[in-house]
Order: C-alpha cells, then sequence, then structure tokens
C-alpha cells in the first residue's frame, strides 16, 4: 500500500465500514431515497422540497437552480458539516457551489466517509478547485475504486507528481472509468499497438481520459494515425492520440471536411495534423470563424495558414485579435512596414510578441499597451483602424 494510507490517521478511516457492506456514499441504484431516510412527502411526489431549496439558495444555487434541484436534505446539521470539511481541505466557497450544482446529493454523505477520499488526492498534492468540477468522483468507493485506481496509476504513469497531473487535468477519468473492464485493457491496447511504457506514461499524463475508452476505439485511433502518416515512435504519435481521444470519429471527420471547404488538399492537413494535431480541437463554428477571419481579414491563403497549423490553435479572441491591433497601431504610427508579414508576425508567445512589438514601442506609442491588454479593438488594417473602448 501506499506510504499515504500507511498513515495512522487515514488507516483508521478507510477501515471504516458501512451498516451494509455498501459503498455509503453512494446513491440508490433504484434512484431517489424514500420516506424511510426522512424524505418529504413533497420529495416522493417528485415537488420541490422548500427547506432545501432555501438551503440550497444558501449555498449559491440561483432560486431557479434550487426549486429544480431533485435533492431533499436529510440533515442541514450534516450538509453544513460537510461544507466544513471542504473548506478545512481548501475548497472555497465558490468551489462549493459549483460542487454542489453539479452533485448536490454530496451534502447527504457522511462527513467521515468523505474525509479519507480528500486525505488521499489531499495526499497526491492534488488542487481541490480541480475536483470541484467533478465532485461525482467523491461518490466512488474508496476501497473498491479510489485506491486500486490509484495504485494503477503509479505503476503506469510513476511518480506522485506525474499522477496528481493526470488526476489535475482529467479527473472525469477518475470518475467514469472501470479498472478492469476499460483501464487495464486500454494500456494493454496501447502497448500491443506499439507504444513504449515511457510514451504511455506521457500520454496518460497528458490525457488521462483514454483510459475512459474502449479497446476499440484506441485501435480504430492508432489506424487513424497512421493513416495521417505518424509512425507509432514519432512525438507527434502521443499528441495525436491525446487530441483524437477527445472527439468521436465522426467529429475529426466533419472537422477536417470544413478544413477542406476552405480550399486545403489532403497533403496540406495531412502534414499539419502531424505536427499540430490540436488544430482540430474547438467547435466547428470556431474553426470556422478563425479561418473566415484569416482569409476575410488577414487577407491571407488557405495554404498560408495550414502552413503554420499553429494560428489555429491560438485564440482568436484572446491572442489573434489583440496581436493584430498592436500591428495596427504601430503600422498607422509608422513604426513598422505595412507590408510586414503577418503570419511570421503573429506566430509565437505572447512573450515574444511583447518583446517584439509592445515592450520595444510602449514609450513612443502607448497605445501598443492598451492594444495588447483588448482595450483597443482591431477594425482591419487600414487608417486609423483603431478604435478604443
Amino acid at each position: 500500500m501506499f506510504a499515504f494510507i500507511c498513515q495512522r490517521r487515514l488507516l483508521r478511516r478507510l477501515q471504516i465500514p458501512s451498516a451494509t457492506g455498501a459503498n455509503p456514499s453512494r446513491p440508490s441504484p433504484r434512484g431517489p431515497l424514500l420516506s424511510s431516510h426522512g424524505y418529504s412527502a413533497a420529495a416522493i411526489a417528485g415537488g420541490p422540497c422548500p427547506a432545501t431549496t432555501s438551503y440550497l439558495i444558501s449555498c449559491g444555487l440561483s432560486p431557479a437552480a434550487a426549486a429544480a434541484n431533485k435533492l431533499c436534505i436529510r440533515s442541514t446539521a450534516r450538509a453544513d458539516a460537510v461544507r466544513a470539511l471542504f473548506r478545512s481541505y481548501g475548497f472555497t466557497d465558490a468551489d462549493i457551489t459549483e460542487m454542489v450544482r453539479r452533485a448536490s446529493v454530496i451534502l447527504n454523505v457522511a462527513p467521515d466517509v468523505l474525509r479519507p477520499k480528500l486525505d488521499l488526492f489531499a495526499s497526491l498534492g492534488v488542487d481541490p478547485r480541480k475536483l470541484a468540477a467533478t465532485p461525482s468522483v467523491f461518490m466512488r468507493s474508496l476501497d473498491k475504486h479510489l485506491v486500486p485506481c490509484i495504485q494503477f496509476f503509479r505503476g503506469v504513469i510513476g511518480s506522485d507528481e506525474d499522477v496528481c497531473a493526470a488526476i489535475s487535468r482529467a479527473p472525469r477519468a477518475l470518475r467514469l472509468g472501470n479498472l478492469e473492464k476499460t483501464m487495464r485493457p486500454v494500456v494493454d491496447t496501447l502497448r500491443r499497438l506499439g507504444l513504449t511504457d515511457k510514451s504511455i506514461s506521457k500520454l496518460l499524463v497528458m490525457e488521462m481520459g483514454v483510459l475512459t475508452l474502449s479497446p476499440d476505439r484506441v485501435s480504430q485511433i492508432f489506424e487513424d494515425l497512421r493513416e495521417l502518416g505518424l509512425g507509432v515512435m514519432e512525438t507527434g504519435f502521443v499528441y495525436g492520440i491525446s487530441t483524437f481521444c477527445r472527439l468521436s470519429r465522426e467529429t475529426c471527420l466533419r472537422k477536417l471536411a470544413l478544413y477542406r471547404s476552405f480550399g486545403m488538399s489532403e497533403d496540406e492537413l495531412r502534414k499539419a495534423l502531424k505536427t499540430q494535431p490540436a488544430i482540430l480541437h474547438g467547435s466547428s463554428e470556431t474553426i470556422k470563424k478563425k479561418l473566415q477571419f484569416f482569409q476575410d481579414e488577414l487577407k491571407l491563403e488557405p495554404s498560408d495558414v495550414i502552413g503554420k497549423p499553429v494560428l489555429m490553435t491560438y485564440s482568436l479572441e484572446k491572442c489573434i485579435l489583440p496581436r493584430c491591433a498592436v500591428l495596427s497601431v504601430l503600422m498607422r504610427e509608422g513604426k513598422i512596414d505595412p507590408n510586414i508579414n503577418l503570419r511570421a508576425a503573429l506566430i509565437g508567445s505572447a512573450d515574444v510578441f511583447s518583446k517584439r512589438f509592445v515592450l520595444r514601442y510602449a514609450h513612443d506609442v502607448p497605445d501598443v499597451v492598451k492594444a495588447f491588454e483588448g482595450k483597443i479593438t482591431f477594425e482591419g488594417f487600414r487608417d486609423q483602424d483603431a478604435l478604443v473602448h
């Protein structure tokens, strides 16, 4: 067992059994608990419980969300204790509100059931805020699911630091995954298909959600990546799996068709996906919006865009538009050539761009700072094209 399980405090809690031998933190598979557990007649009939509605509002839920909630709190004292427990482990009131919004049933779970689970995650160093978005992970059995999964992760991933990073990036995998039905079979499939243990560890740290897929889906991803010309030993292969496992095959095909509709060739797409599979991230609408902007506003050819596919990974609103506004201000002030290579100017980290175009000119042209901060709207590359707001 792990060192953190060997701690006396945690061991005592791990030995707390439920009265029936079942996991006391999990709801009945038949739905809401019945009146013998303290539910009101209104709750049994499917109507809102006024006391619960009031309490959920005090937790930060909107009146409408609270009224629509099916929960009936057994004990406000227990619910208060649950909230106090989470606060003691570093969860903010906003985190707790998010948890209640997503899984209000957690307010009915005994604190003694929750505490050892919190100890487990705290021992790994998992940020409470990461868990707040997936509170149903606390509804999984400690002994039958969480501890065995952590043991498995350590055996495959390695250090607790990397296990923490993997869980923090995709806690849903710990909630949705089944150790024997999906997790082990997926890792076995990755090995069978030629991925090294080092690459598997890297993949799980990047995107542990792959453990929720079926072995057949993993095999299909390998086949698709090979069709794109990626070899299993290439660095890009792991990144390709990470990207493809977040999308259904139908979604991938639909997004590729969208790129083709803008005039990109199969060869161009294949090369782009080999170096930057993240071009498939984001919704189809977001991808279309970026492509239209590059084409209509920046007058870039499709081949120019897909030739530097990292451009498609930048946020239009948070990155591309502010940078264009900076360049526009500098053109207007005669600081840079209007015929500057836009594609080359836009590529790079925020620090690189700032040093090259913001800090360098900030003293003579203060507006570049406002533009970089999003306080100047980009209106196109033409005279008087920037509008301060």
